[in-house]
């Protein structure tokens, strides 16, 4: 979809002077704001033509002056990772509408042969998946067909990999868009078998993406699967042979579409699952676009945090397998139109923050020739607004009656919802206080979030996958460096992501108007093994970035992977500490999670000039505490769990 971000400003931090004329002709031809919203692409493509023809012209959103000096560079093609995102014409090209087909496809990052390398999983709607095998240098081969995961019959939308089994090997869950989610066990080696059926994971229906966690702490992983809504219909696209999305007759359409909601499966310990979603009481309030798992109280076990694409996010605390609405109490407005999110340490206090992008505020852009869009996004990107509509006039009658609308179809209060990025800083008392504007983390058409330490300067920094393609106007990814005090600044142009190396614009034109490239998720790993983390995209309609880590600073790290024994032998939830000097860092094993994407499970910390690292506490979600006293540095270490805490 797309999107327009909002404040809490009032009206004096607002252009007053933008016109709704269009919006309220539209609605008046019987279309809704959903109609104005297709008759209004037509606009920003003009808008597009107008600006920014050429690929020298960016953006500004806040970019610093380039500096010469080292960061990413993308080297996808000559790596070996030949894959396109396909999209279908049908629904963002030949003909756009206004759906989840835009959405895009994801991207998963794990052992899948056991060989001690991280492969790349790339997800489609259009054609097949490609899972690529890490030579062990970083460079890429395609084993797609021979492993036999490209599910080109049907939409896939996320992957996510774990050991399900305890046995030692990555099996794998497909989420898919009506086609049927599928479910691979690992036979060993790599051999990956369709056990779908088997496993009791046949369900169809508009799934988002997955994660696994171990909800009732009995060692074993269970899964999470989340949904949005019943947003295509039963007729078959010609071209595609696929399902027609909603859309056509504008956004009205989709967001009455009946709500899907999500699925807790119980894993059973034999390969089976079994649905115990009304029981723990995780269905969700429909429209689920991502979801992150952590333990925000610390009593022992994983907490569920759910963004959502129209209405607030949930928070459930986990009580012993009983979860409980708290968003409000404990996080207070939520973005309205969530994407990814992500839960990571910004300040090293030892305190888990989360961080969730709001690309559906942003949708609205550019209804106002007159001002042209480009600037009206260029000028509100760091901005959140009051409502829906961003930075149009708020006081007409037709907007107010209009939000008004979507209010009652999607079941969200105003007072519930904040209209742009939310990031929560985690208090001492259990709560959280929301400071996206003043840490510098407001952007605009933000889908995915990536996470990772890229300097290796001791602090964690953000890749925010963004942009919406044809036929909007080009719009960057952004390279949030962590200033050191959980502020951040964008570094995208001097650093090397942006601008792409093969421009703005794709090789061929879509109804002979230029098509800009965008990405839509991202995953962190260290490919080649020198204790520098890489960023992939999945790009939409587009071949992937794999941006190569080359900053030379000479910073140290250190990396470890866990496995469990009491616990499940991923360590998902398993909670890491870096005592350094008069810092202490806090990691987290993570199941997936950012929007469609899934890194790297090795714990990363960059550790600047420091010789040494004091200690490396771990709490491993059975309960056990491990103690490790100066590891090596620049290294990677294998952690196995204890049978009992060390003392």
């Amino acid at each position: 979809m797309s999107e327009t971000h909002d404040t809490q400003a009032g009206a004096a931090d607002q252009p007053a002077d933008q016109p709704a004329s269009q919006l309220g002709s539209a609605e008046e031809r019987g279309g809704g704001l959903g109609l104005v919203v297709a008759v209004t692409l037509l606009v920003v493509v003009a808008a597009a033509v107008w600006f920014g023809r050429d690929d020298k012209e960016l953006p500004p959103d806040g970019e610093p002056t380039p500096v010469a000096g080292p960061g990413f560079r993308d080297v996808a093609r000559e790596s070996g990772l030949d894959f396109h995102m396909g999209f279908l014409p049908d629904e963002s090209g030949t003909t756009f509408k206004i759906n989840l087909y835009d959405h895009g496809c994801g991207v998963s990052i794990a052992d899948y042969d056991g060989d001690g390398h991280e492969d790349v999983f790339f997800l489609n709607q259009l054609g097949s998946n490609g899972l690529f095998r890490n030579r062990g240098d970083g460079t890429f081969e395609d084993v797609t067909e021979k492993v036999g995961v490209g599910l080109a019959d049907r939409i896939c939308v996320g992957g996510t990999f774990a050991d399900v089994d305890n046995d030692g090997d990555q099996d794998l869950f497909v989420a898919s868009t009506r086609g049927g989610n599928v479910f691979y066990e690992n036979q060993g080696g790599g051999v990956l078998k369709d056990v779908t059926k088997k496993a009791g994971l046949e369900h169809i229906g508009h799934s988002q993406t997955a994660i696994f966690f171990d909800y009732d702490n009995d060692g074993l992983l269970d899964l999470y699967v989340v949904h949005t809504a019943d947003w295509t219909l039963d007729e078959i696209n010609p071209t595609s042979k696929t399902f027609k999305g909603k859309g056509g007759d504008g956004f009205d359409a989709v967001i009455q579409s009946a709500k899907e909601y999500n699925i807790l499966y119980h894993n059973n310990g034999d390969g089976t699952f079994t649905d115990v979603t009304k029981k723990a009481g995780l269905q969700g309030r429909g429209w689920s676009s991502d979801v992150a798992i952590f333990d925000y109280d610390e009593d022992g076990d994983q907490d569920v945090l759910v963004a959502c694409m129209f209405g607030r996010a949930q928070l459930y605390r986990n009580d012993k397998g009983k979860f409980v609405d708290v968003t409000l109490e404990t996080l207070g407005r939520t973005s309205w139109g969530g994407m990814g999110v992500k839960v990571f340490d910004a300040h090293n206090d030892s305190r888990l923050d989360v961080l969730i992008v709001d690309m559906h505020s942003d949708m609205w852009m550019g209804l106002d020739l007159s001002h042209g869009s480009l600037k009206l996004a260029t000028d509100s990107a760091q901005k959140k607004f009051r409502s829906i509509f961003g930075p149009m006039k708020q006081q007409d009658n037709k907007l107010v009656k209009t939000e008004e609308r979507w209010a009652d179809t999607l079941a969200f209060s105003r007072g519930e919802v904040l209209f742009g990025n939310s990031f929560f800083r985690a208090t001492d008392k259990g709560t959280f206080e929301e400071l996206s504007e003043e840490v510098g983390l407001e952007t605009l058409w933000p889908w995915g979030i990536s996470v990772g330490d890229f300097d290796n300067d001791g602090h964690q920094d953000i890749f925010l996958s963004s942009g919406m393609g044809f036929p909007f106007y080009y719009w960057p990814n952004h390279l949030m460096l962590n200033n050191g005090d959980g502020t951040f600044a964008d570094h995208a142009t001097a650093r090397g992501i942006e601008p792409p190396v093969q421009g703005h614009y794709h090789d061929k034109k879509i109804q002979n108007r230029d098509s800009v490239r965008s990405s839509r998720c991202a995953a962190t790993a260290d490919f080649d093994g020198d204790g520098r983390l890489e960023i992939i995209t999945n790009n939409f309609n587009d071949i992937p970035y794999y941006f190569k880590n080359e900053f030379d600073t000479g910073n140290k790290y250190v990396a470890l992977r866990l496995q469990g024994t009491s616990s499940n032998r991923d360590a998902i939830g398993a909670r890491i500490l870096a005592r350094v000097g008069d810092q202490t860092m806090l990691r987290m094993v993570h199941s997936a999670g950012g929007y469609l994407s899934q890194s790297s499970r090795t714990v990363h910390f960059g550790l600047g000039q420091h010789d040494v690292i004091d200690s490396i506490e771990i709490s491993w979600p059975s309960g056990i505490k491990q103690v490790i006293e100066n590891p090596a540095l620049n290294q990677v270490h294998d952690v196995v769990e204890p049978d009992k805490a060390a003392k």
